[in-house]
């Protein structure tokens, strides 16, 4: 029985891949190349089909304006590229931080044309949304100022909401704007949206189709994340997760590798909140990764399969026994429920539900049979020589 229960909740675990994840991608400080990283967004698709192939759970990828939707081509084209490849196309997500308007910020912006290029862009990728047929707009910031005094903290607020309410009002009616949050980072002195409770007012204010989004990298070390996601369950103001991991902050490392038990915590409060409410909660599960070190497609696999695992063991913990012990105010006990759970071995019920699916027990190993990695280094090596690029000119 409690095996069919888990085989149930994995059913619910669908999780979109990122298609910057694929790319060759840096920090402030430079970049790592490797061979076989995708050049091109039809690249990125297939890799991410790849991916989901040996998985079998991620069907869609979140794609970003400016680095996947070449200028003057129809978007509805690229949606073709990526039924391809076997995937679809998720989340949509505006570029609010790479153009030289953005200096100051864009929806925080001092300057109204800054401002006004910045609405139309989200505007923009609302009706590119329509014609992919993607749902969601997942917007990030980096709006805030390094300095105090740089600007005014409560007109960048209003700012905020009077190009939030414009984009919002232009969405279309199956649409949802989720509204991802950050404490520091490009901007150092103050973050426009620093935190769960800034998106949580910011959306409310919006109406029922904005949503919080929380990325499980963006947080202060010892921030209680479960405590977060408890909370915007309870108000029905969850929208979505960025999945990563981090030592610090935001470090975009693969999922549960610095503290898989923060991951089962995450998941076991939404399977109380389903077991509660009898339905698992409409919520967006994205990777949010890009890696210079891993390979890039196994650090995916990695991730999916750590994400697969923490929820199935999530999925076991016994309700009926944690509130007994809850109500008792036995603290020992109903920890051990936890425990318990976490520390189960749920491979063999991660490969029964892989067997149904027609999917190898182990897709990372797979993968790695599936001589894909040797092809793609090769035909993509091949390929930049042919177009004269050099590794430091890709994109990502």
């Amino acid at each position: 029985m409690q095996t069919d229960v888990v085989l149930h909740s994995l059913d619910q675990l669908q999780i979109e891949l990122p298609s910057w994840g694929f790319a060759d991608t840096g920090t402030r400080f430079g970049k790592f190349f490797q061979a076989g990283s995708a050049i091109d967004t039809a690249d990125k698709f297939a890799d991410a089909g790849m991916v989901n192939k040996v998985t079998g759970c991620c069907p869609s990828v979140a794609v970003h304006v400016l680095w996947d939707f070449p200028k003057g081509q129809d978007p509805r084209e690229v949606s073709v590229i990526a039924e391809k490849s076997g995937v679809r196309i998720g989340s949509i997500n505006p570029n609010l931080f790479q153009d030289q308007a953005y200096k100051l910020g864009s929806f925080g912006n001092p300057d109204a044309e800054a401002r006004a290029q910045a609405v139309a862009h989200g505007i923009e990728c609302s009706k590119l949304g329509e014609a992919v047929g993607s749902n969601l707009i997942s917007y990030w910031f980096a709006d805030g100022t390094n300095y105090p005094g740089q600007d005014s903290i409560r007109a960048r607020k209003r700012r905020f909401e009077r190009c939030l309410k414009a984009c919002y009002d232009e969405l279309a009616s199956e649409q949802t704007m989720l509204v991802e949050y950050k404490p520091f980072e490009p901007a150092f002195y103050h973050t426009d949206i620093a935190d769960w409770g800034m998106s949580y007012a910011l959306c409310k204010k919006l109406g029922d189709q904005a949503k919080v989004l929380v990325d499980t990298g963006h947080h202060y070390n010892a921030q209680n994340i479960e405590q977060i996601v408890a909370w915007l369950l309870d108000e029905k103001m969850l929208g979505g997760f960025h999945f990563n991991d981090r030592r610090y902050a935001d470090d975009d490392l693969t999922l549960g590798s610095i503290d898989p038990y923060q991951i089962f915590r995450i998941f076991n409060e939404i399977h109380a909140y389903a077991a509660e409410t009898g339905s698992y909660p409409d919520i967006a599960y994205m990777v949010d990764q890009s890696h210079n070190l891993k390979p890039k497609i196994e650090a995916m696999i990695q991730t999916v399969m750590t994400a697969q695992d923490l929820w199935a063991k999530a999925a076991l913990v016994d309700r009926e026994k944690l509130s007994t012990h809850q109500q008792k105010g036995e603290i020992v006990d109903a920890e051990n429920v936890l425990k318990d759970a976490y520390n189960t071995d749920v491979r063999p019920i991660l490969e029964e539900w892989r067997s149904g699916k027609g999917i190898a027990a182990n897709p990372l190993l797979a993968y790695r049979e599936s001589g894909y990695a040797d092809q793609i280094e090769a035909e993509r090596t091949k390929r930049r020589q042919e177009l004269g690029l050099s590794q430091d000119s890709s994109y990502a």
